[in-house]
Formats: C-alpha cells, sequence, structure tokens
C-alpha cells in the first residue's frame, strides 16, 4: 500500500530519500546501520545493525497513526506460543513539517530469510515441520486476548468496512456479518514469514480481527499456485470452512478482483471464481 498525506502527495519509501532518517535512528538506537544492506518496502525500511540485530523504520500519516495508535511490534512482545523475533527496543519521533510520525523497531535477527514476495508465482519448498509452526503461532494467537484493533492496509477493521469493502467489489453478496473475532497479524503473507525455519515478523498492524483473517490472507496470497493455496486450504480448514472465515475469504478477495484489479495480477480469475463460490454458500446459510 503507497501512504497518501493529506496533502494528497504520495510517499513510496523504495524510491523517497531515507538517509536523513537513518541518520536519526543511530543517534535514538545508538547503534550503526548496514546501510549497503538496506531493505526498501512502500511503506517501511529494514535494516541490520552493528550489534546484530534488526531494525523496521514505519512511516505514516500523522493523522492515520494517531487515530489507529501503533506500537504494534512493541506489544506484540507480550503474546506466548508465536514463532516471531525478540523485542529490543523501540522509537518515534513526529516530522511536522512533512505531517508525518516515524516509528523505528528493534529485535533480534531473523532465524531465515523471508519465504518470498507478498505474493508468490511459485511453489516454496516448506516441510511438515513448518506448517505445523504456522498453525501453531496463528491458533496461539488467535487464544489471546488483546485490546488493540487489526489495521489490514494500516485501516482499523470494523464490520462497516467488511460490508464496505465486499459490497463494493460484490454488490450481489450479503450475510456478511461477522460473528466472532479473535487477535491476527492482520498482515499475513510470504514476505512476512521466514523459511525453512517458521517465523513470522513485520506485527505493526496486529489487533483483533474477523475470526479467519490471517488464514484468509495467506490464501489470497498463493492463489497464483494452485497447489500451494490447495495446501493452505488443508491446513487452515477450520479457520477457512467456518462462517467467519468464508467472510474474511470474500474480504480479502474483494481487495484482489474488484473493480481496481490489477490486469496483470494471476490471482484475480481464480479470485473471482472462488468469490462468486463463496457469495452463493453465504446466501444459503
Amino acid at each position: 500500500m503507497v501512504l497518501s498525506e493529506a496533502d494528497g502527495r504520495v510517499v513510496d519509501l523504495r524510491k523517497a530519500p531515507v538517509d536523513h532518517v537513518l541518520d536519526r535512528v543511530e543517534q535514538r538506537l545508538g547503534t550503526g546501520l548496514d546501510r549497503a544492506g538496506l531493505v526498501r518496502k512502500r511503506r517501511s525500511i529494514g535494516v541490520r545493525t552493528d550489534r546484530d540485530t534488526w531494525v523496521r523504520v514505519e512511516r505514516r500519516p500523522w493523522t492515520r497513526a494517531r487515530e489507529q495508535g501503533w506500537a504494534g511490534t512493541e506489544t506484540a512482545a507480550v503474546l506466548t506460543g508465536v514463532a516471531m523475533p525478540r523485542w529490543v527496543g523501540s522509537a518515534a519521533w513526529r516530522d511536522t513539517g512533512e505531517g508525518a510520525i516515524w516509528r523505528v523497531d528493534e529485535t533480534s535477527l531473523l532465524p531465515a530469510p523471508p519465504v518470498g514476495t507478498a505474493v508468490l508465482a511459485t511453489g516454496p519448498e516448506l516441510s511438515d515441520s513448518w506448517w505445523k509452526a504456522l498453525n501453531a503461532s496463528l491458533d496461539a494467537l488467535a487464544a489471546q486476548p488483546t485490546g488493540r484493533v487489526a489495521t489490514p492496509d494500516t485501516e482499523p477493521i470494523t464490520q462497516q468496512l467488511v460490508d464496505h469493502v465486499i459490497r463494493t467489489a460484490f454488490p450481489a453478496a450479503m450475510n456478511t456479518r461477522v460473528i466472532s473475532w479473535s487477535p491476527a497479524h492482520a498482515d499475513l503473507n510470504w514476505a512476512n514469514v521466514t523459511g525453512p525455519e517458521f517465523c513470522v515478523f513485520d506485527w505493526e498492524d496486529w489487533g483483533t480481527a474477523p475470526h479467519g483473517l490471517d488464514s484468509a490472507s495467506l490464501l489470497a496470497a498463493s492463489l497464483a499456485v494452485p497447489a500451494l493455496a490447495d495446501r493452505v486450504r488443508r491446513e487452515r480448514r477450520a479457520d477457512l470452512e467456518s462462517r467467519d472465515g468464508m467472510v474474511m475469504r470474500l474480504f480479502v478477495l474483494a481487495k484482489i478482483a474488484g473493480s481496481h484489479a490489477h490486469p496483470d495480477d494471476p490471482r484475480v480469475v481464480p479470485a473471482r471464481v472462488e468469490a462468486e463460490q463463496l457469495i452463493h454458500a453465504l446466501q444459503r446459510l
């Protein structure tokens, strides 16, 4: 997601100058950064420190951060039974000149590289133990209480948002009321999990969400690889085939296959096929 400021400007951290931000990070954390290994994404940058830790720096418009709060990685540190990097510390500051807020979180290094990009075009080689660790972490996460509200795509998730996203893409969809809510990572995709050793990272959006959001998100990220999508369906069947899981599948499919669908996205056709099936299934419940 590319962040838009209140004045209409668009900020993409893959292209924007960030040296001044990295200078501030080094000053705040008291450590040097390996700038040659910088990982740049649309709304975050990541880099290794000279004390063998990892820092993730994110930029959000001030109005958005003020509305939803932040400190996702810090608050996720209290979770138990979830394979994630160990949180070390954080810093944040407001850029009044640009109407933005920056936050940096320092964690232990990942145990392995990310499995891939957010959306995969080829299937990864993942062991049965990897899938077992994924299931254990997602189930442990869903069972723990939190006062946070999940913010997929940085927007707090509500029943109103779910209805709006689904019906904008699929006007025929009915019966989309959510019954069960539970904690979720809220940005679960193949760029935020590691392999061959499982770990899930980038916790800035986690919080309470409709049950099944994470499983639906991982399935949506796998649709271009049918065998991988089938494996996700088998492993997360309880979530995906529940009523709320079906609503969440429709929710994430709406973001892929709606009016703004990218013509080159190989997931669009299977997403529309699955969405039509879900719409009919939900009408019968």
